[in-house]
C-alpha cells in the first residue's frame, strides 16, 4: 500500500495524471500521464435516437453521490461485466475519503429500487474527470453519462476528462487530443467556478435533453 493523501491525488489530477491499479488485487498504484487524453466536448455531446427514446419513458430514476460505495465497488467488480479493472482496494479508499470531501460524485441510474447503473468522477473548478462507469441493465451506464453531461452544462464546466478513448464514448462525441493540449485546457479550465448541482436530481426528460440539445 502507498501513503498518497487526498491533497496528493487532487494535485495529481490538477496537473494532468490520474493512478491505476494493475487490477483489482494489486497492491500497489502507479500514476499515468497518457500521451493522448481522451475528452467530451461538452457543446459537441451528442446522444442517438433510441437512447434519447429510453430518456424519454422515464423507465430510469437518476440520483446524485446517494450510494457513491455501491457505485465505485460496481465499477471494480465482475458484475459489470469485465474479466478485471484497475480499481483496487486502495483506490476505493483513497477515492472515498476525497468524495467525503466534495471532490468526486456519483450518478446512479434505478430502476424499480435496483441499482442497474452509474459512473463516477473527479471533480474541481470546472473539470469533470470521469474515471468509471458500469452497467447491469442495457443502456443503464448510457443513460448515466447523457444525464452527467446535462448536469456538467447545467453547472458551467468546461472540461469532461475521459481519460482514454474508446470506440464506445466516440459514439457520444469523445475525441482524443495531445496530452500537451489536455493540460492547457485543464490549467484554464480548473480557475473557473462550477456547481455539481445545478441540476435536480428529478429534473425531467425534456430539461435534461434540452440542455444536451444535439443528437444524431
Amino acid at each position: 500500500m502507498t501513503d498518497i493523501t487526498t491533497e496528493q491525488l487532487l494535485f495529481a489530477y490538477k496537473s494532468g495524471l490520474f493512478p491505476m491499479a494493475e487490477s483489482r488485487t494489486s497492491d500497489e498504484i502507479f500514476w499515468v500521464e497518457p500521451k493522448n487524453r481522451g475528452i467530451i466536448p461538452l457543446e459537441k455531446f451528442h446522444i442517438s435516437r433510441t437512447l434519447k427514446r429510453v430518456i424519454q419513458s422515464g423507465k430510469f430514476r437518476i440520483t446524485t453521490d446517494k450510494v457513491f460505495d455501491k457505485v465505485i465497488r460496481l465499477c471494480g467488480s465482475q458484475r459489470a461485466g469485465r474479466d478485471d479493472t484497475w480499481i483496487n482496494e486502495e483506490i476505493i479508499e483513497l477515492y472515498t475519503r476525497l468524495f467525503n470531501q466534495g471532490h468526486v460524485h456519483s450518478i446512479e441510474v434505478w430502476d424499480m429500487g435496483k441499482l442497474v447503473g452509474g459512473l463516477y468522477g473527479v471533480s474541481f473548478g470546472a473539470v469533470f474527470c470521469g474515471e468509471s462507469m458500469f452497467h447491469l441493465q442495457t443502456d443503464a451506464s448510457k443513460v448515466a453519462l447523457a444525464y452527467t453531461v446535462a448536469r456538467l452544462k447545467k453547472g458551467r464546466y468546461q472540461l469532461f476528462d475521459v481519460q482514454f478513448l474508446t470506440d464506445h464514448l466516440k459514439r457520444f462525441g469523445a475525441k482524443k487530443i495531445p496530452q500537451a493540449n489536455y493540460v492547457a485546457l485543464l490549467r484554464a479550465a480548473r480557475q473557473k467556478p462550477a456547481t455539481f448541482y445545478g441540476l435536480e436530481d428529478d429534473a425531467s426528460a425534456e430539461d435534461v435533453l434540452q440542455l444536451i440539445a444535439q443528437t444524431s
